[in-house]
């Protein structure tokens, strides 16, 4: 990339302004490259600016920053220490927001627990990765009780309410800090967890790495994002998406308007309401907002980004999306583990629907054979990626394989003649019927280009002379009155009959966690 390139995409994000840049060097000298130098940043050059608006209302840059410092005081004087892990079991809301920015000023490591957990879920991730103390919201307090959870717990939706027993509330946190300067601690990252589809999720941990800033750039130059922009994030911010969105606001000065739990009118609302200029996703959210009945009266003009990772986004999906909406949608195919490889345009959608795009900038994407070779141009392969934003273990030890120094994503794909990336499926859901390979993803893509289908899946069963036989799950749309013959003769009519289904189900909804992932083993189930 040209100095000139660098130069205008700093200009764009509001990093050339000397206060903003001298701001910003002083709150990372401080608290290193963690949520709370980038929101310190912003509250010295913004102070007044809105930085997150949830559904309780606004708080500013200034206003986020003195709480957070008052709630690191607090943390300490309860007892906890540098080097603790805090876990945030939280909806989207601004006392997470809080709460992760203080943990930070405090150096206490924060694990993004899953609101979807159950208590014995929550008891096995929180004792493999001792947490301490469990911020939480009111609602959540049932699952905290029954995974035994013994320690330290605050409440974070009530911002009111006086310590009840060994529950706390944010204010009642805040109001412990004492009057002297809080001084920093080595610098933290904090623990994501994978998302758990194959098995039970593990923390991903980043131990002496660098800060991801030249993959994080490759994202930054081809999503047109500006300082100062309106971002609604329905994606649940304890997952590596809706993270990497909220970090975006904090280094621009920008709002984001958090989605407390995901609701496809509640989104739509919030965009027109906000006059949203980013929109983050996943793509079954794309989806389920394409399936409302009145998007002719909407208003998503002011939409110049949507945003979308966490799943293969079907081509069909994103044609609907744009055809409606414009030309916005971006889609960054990577995960929690390999960081982000390659980035789709809203040109390269277009051109090649279906496509998780082109590499971007400080990483490295190829395609290798069982053996690690490389596979030619349009042949399959395994995926494997390099980049500075990897893990390097999981909790507990172990890691993903890797090839040549690449790391393996799980997924299979291939280039076509223009460098662009498509995956064909993971490598775990491939599906032998018969002798032949089938991967899901072809026939449900096809699925979901039908008006009758709002969502759709495709799995192999055990089958006696077969193998495997294929099993469709299918979610109508309003109104539809496909049946499974319909759904077996559109399959028919475009793939080879090793593909078209022998089973076909229909649900009210397909089982997927709170990134919208699908939850394939619920369905055999």
């Amino acid at each position: 990339m040209a100095l000139t390139d660098n130069v205008q995409l700093a200009h764009r994000l509001g990093w050339t302004d000397p206060l903003q840049l001298a701001s910003t060097t002083a709150a990372l000298a401080r608290w290193g490259p963690t949520l709370a130098g980038l929101y310190a940043a912003s509250a010295v050059r913004h102070p007044g600016r809105v930085a997150v608006t949830d559904h309780r209302g606004s708080t500013t840059y200034a206003d986020l920053e003195r709480r957070s410092t008052a709630l690191a005081k607090g943390l300490r004087a309860l007892g906890l220490r540098g080097g603790d892990h805090l876990g945030l079991l939280c909806w989207n809301h601004c006392g997470f927001v809080e709460s992760s920015i203080a943990a930070a000023k405090a150096g206490l490591p924060c694990v993004y627990l899953n609101t979807g957990f159950g208590g014995p879920q929550l008891a096995d991730v929180t004792s493999r990765e001792g947490v301490r103390a469990i911020v939480c919201d009111a609602e959540l307090i049932a699952v905290v009780e029954e995974s035994g959870f013994d320690g330290l717990v605050v409440v974070a939706d009530d911002d009111t309410g006086p310590e009840t027993g060994r529950h706390h509330s944010l204010a009642d946190v805040r109001g412990r800090a004492s009057s002297r300067p809080l001084l920093p601690s080595m610098p933290v990252q904090p623990i994501l967890l994978t998302s758990g589809t194959t098995g039970t999720p593990k923390g991903a941990r980043r131990r002496g790495r660098p800060t991801g800033l030249a993959s994080a750039l490759g994202l930054l130059e081809r999503i047109p994002y500006r300082t100062g922009d309106v971002a609604v994030i329905p994606t649940p911010i304890f997952h590596a998406w809706g993270l990497a969105q909220l970090t975006v606001a904090a280094s621009t000065g920008s709002t984001a308007v958090l989605v407390r739990r995901f609701d496809p009118a509640v989104t739509l609302d919030a965009v027109e309401a906000e006059r949203a200029t980013v929109l983050a996703v996943v793509p079954v959210m794309l989806q389920r907002m394409l399936a409302l009945g009145d998007l002719d009266e909407r208003d998503a003009s002011t939409l110049r980004i949507v945003a979308s990772s966490g799943s293969a986004l079907p081509g069909p999906v994103a044609l609907e999306w744009m055809d409606r909406f414009g030309d916005n949608l971006y889609n960054m195919y990577g995960s929690t583990e390999v960081g982000q490889a390659t980035l789709a345009t809203p040109h390269d959608l277009r051109a090649a629907p279906g496509t998780a795009g082109r590499v971007v900038r400080g990483s490295t994407v190829e395609i290798v054979d069982e053996r690690g070779r490389p596979r030619p141009t349009g042949e399959e392969g395994r995926i494997v990626v390099g980049n500075d934003a990897q893990f390097t273990e999981y909790t507990g030890g172990g890691t993903k394989e890797r090839v040549r120094g690449l790391m393996s994503s799980g997924d299979v794909g291939y280039f076509d003649a223009d460098g662009r990336l498509f995956v064909t499926g993971r490598a775990d859901d491939m599906i032998v019927s018969g002798g032949e390979n089938v991967f899901p993803q072809e026939i449900e893509d096809l699925l979901l280009a039908d008006p009758d289908v709002a969502d759709a899946a495709v799995l192999g069963v055990d089958d006696a002379e077969f193998g495997q036989r294929l099993a469709a799950f299918v979610v109508r749309r309003p109104g539809s009155a496909i049946d499974a013959d319909g759904v077996r003769a559109l399959v028919g009519r475009e793939l080879a009959r090793h593909k078209v289904p022998r089973e076909v189900t229909f649900l009210d909804e397909l089982p997927r966690n709170a990134t919208g992932k699908l939850l394939r083993g619920k369905l055999v189930d």
